[in-house]
């Protein structure tokens, strides 16, 4: 009888559940939006509360819309947005305040006044991170600092903190299990990735008590079983909760990166480009980090990452503000009217410039532009310039990792264009992997829990389960390729610190470190 491994995929705008038979195909699926919540400029809140609804509801409908047995589903596998961060009463279960979004951005002076002390070299030794409001660290801090009573609560043992793979497993658990993976410990500024513990160093740096923590455990194995009493969930209780990584650690799982010099990359609003280096952690040199991408039979696998910000919001300036397209898959064929873009180049540092320039005062910038430029041309600059970000990332991972890139795998909804796929290639010259399993991310999870309750045997068994739907071969011609790289290369330095540093930053907290 077959049997079936459910997904929990927790994204930044929407929670969805997706359910996979032993084929590793989708049987069934459900998605719920739900709010984003803006304070002030540069901050970005959700409520957990509404992550947790949003998230059972979609899993007992998606269980509802396959018409099993529940009791086939063998395993419940979680991803999620990364870094997001979440505290929350012991006793109760009701948060103290919202969840901080990753992209928050509100504990930026606090970062500058860490390094501004010298603690980069520390958290970067320890975590292979940056120090930056990105991660979860500071954003612990910030809750335990403004919320009234909440340091006094923490330090009394009476409040607990976690990512949002973490709140979901506590509460999908009746409370019996706070724990956190591997991977979505190494985003939290907090974790030592060598030890794979916390760092007790690092937490009395940012002044969090290391007892409301969770318990790091791999990525693989059982962490609780589905308690009785949760709503609208009553026939799954039980069921093991045995799987769980981020989002872009669990889509390199499910791309079957499972080798050294493997590498996917994912193209949403955003890029994330993550490579397989190995069971050893590699510092980078070329401006990326260092995270766990997984952890399973007592095996744990270490990914070099970078992230470029803007790259499916260039698409979507284009329609939304510049009202040069009306849909995206106008633009690709805008695009593929022209053979060039005609000497343009497109620098969409609209919030500025990621790895491996980690430059927050970058902004965008067109440049090339003659009378005989058209939106063709424009178009195409957008698509050459996601293009050209990911090639910076592959060129610093190329610097950076004791091992060859073999492929590049990809995904994401961006990652449907054809022409921007090949020239991905061109610029790489490596083959481009697009699978035929779009959902990479939830498969990921899927295959993590699958593993421990025994429904795969092993990584040959699930890679064998990947098919290709196209696979891109370099077929410009080099040296233009290494010329158009060249060009680009001069646009970003155009971008570069158009904001003067230090405006608007804020207090410094010097004295609050």
């Amino acid at each position: 009888m077959e049997t079936y491994v459910a997904a929990l995929d927790q994204g930044t705008t929407s929670s969805r559940a997706i359910l996979f038979n032993q084929s590793g195909e989708i049987v069934s699926r459900a998605q719920y939006p739900f709010r984003q919540i803006y304070p002030q400029p540069g901050w970005v809140e959700h409520d957990p509360m509404e992550i947790l609804a949003t998230e059972t509801r979609a899993l007992a409908e998606a269980v509802n819309a396959a018409h099993i047995d529940p009791k086939r589903i063998a395993a419940i596998g979680i991803t999620n947005q990364r870094e997001t961060t979440v505290v929350w009463d012991r006793n109760t279960g009701e948060p103290v305040y919202n969840a901080i979004v990753w992209q928050c951005r509100r504990t930026a002076p606090l970062c500058d006044a860490l390094k501004a002390q010298g603690a980069g070299e520390l958290v970067t030794e320890r975590t292979g991170l940056l120090v930056d409001a990105y991660f979860s660290g500071t954003k612990l801090r910030w809750i335990l600092d403004n919320v009234p009573g909440a340091r006094d609560r923490a330090e009394r043992g009476e409040l607990l903190a976690g990512t949002v793979d973490c709140w979901l497993t506590w509460n999908l658990t009746g409370g019996r299990a706070h724990v956190t993976d591997y991977s979505n410990a190494s985003r939290t500024m907090l974790f030592n990735i060598h030890s794979l513990q916390w760092d007790s160093e690092l937490c009395k740096l940012l002044r969090v008590p290391m007892g409301m923590l969770p318990r790091p455990v791999p990525s693989c194995g059982e962490y609780g079983r589905i308690a009785p009493s949760l709503p609208g969930l009553e026939d799954l209780a039980g069921i093991p909760i045995c799987g769980s990584a981020g989002d872009q650690p669990a889509a390199l799982f499910g791309q079957a990166c499972f080798r050294p010099g493997q590498a996917k990359n994912t193209y949403g609003t955003g890029c994330f480009t993550l490579m397989n280096v190995g069971s050893e952690p590699v510092r980078s040199k070329a401006g990326l980090v260092t995270s766990v991408a997984w952890s399973l039979n007592g095996e744990t696998t270490y990914a070099l990452e970078g992230s470029v910000f803007n790259a499916g919001s260039a698409i979507q300036w284009l329609r939304d503000e510049l009202k040069l397209i009306s849909s995206a898959p106008e633009c690709d064929r805008l695009a593929e009217s022209v053979p060039d873009s005609g000497g343009v180049f497109l620098v969409p540092a609209f919030t500025g410039l990621g790895a491996p320039y980690w430059d927050m005062y970058a902004r965008g910038a067109i440049v090339g532009l003659t009378r005989g430029t058209t939106r063709a041309h424009i178009a195409r600059a957008v698509l050459d310039a996601i293009a050209y970000q990911v090639t910076d990332l592959m060129n610093a991972m190329r610097a950076d990792a004791p091992c060859e890139i073999t492929a590049l795998r990809v995904d994401g909804g961006a990652s449907v264009s054809d022409i921007m796929m090949q020239t991905q290639s061109d610029l790489l010259r490596l083959p481009v992997d697009r699978p035929a399993q779009v959902e990479t991310t939830a498969f990921g999870a899927a295959a993590l829990a699958g593993l421990a309750a025994g429904v795969w045997n092993g990584k040959e068994e699930l890679e064998a389960l990947r098919r290709s739907q196209h696979v891109f071969l370099p077929i410009r011609e080099q040296g233009q390729c290494a010329e158009n790289y060249r060009q680009w290369k001069r646009a970003v330095e155009r971008a570069g610190s158009w904001i003067e540093s230090g405006e608007g930053r804020g207090p410094t907290f010097e004295n609050e470190v």
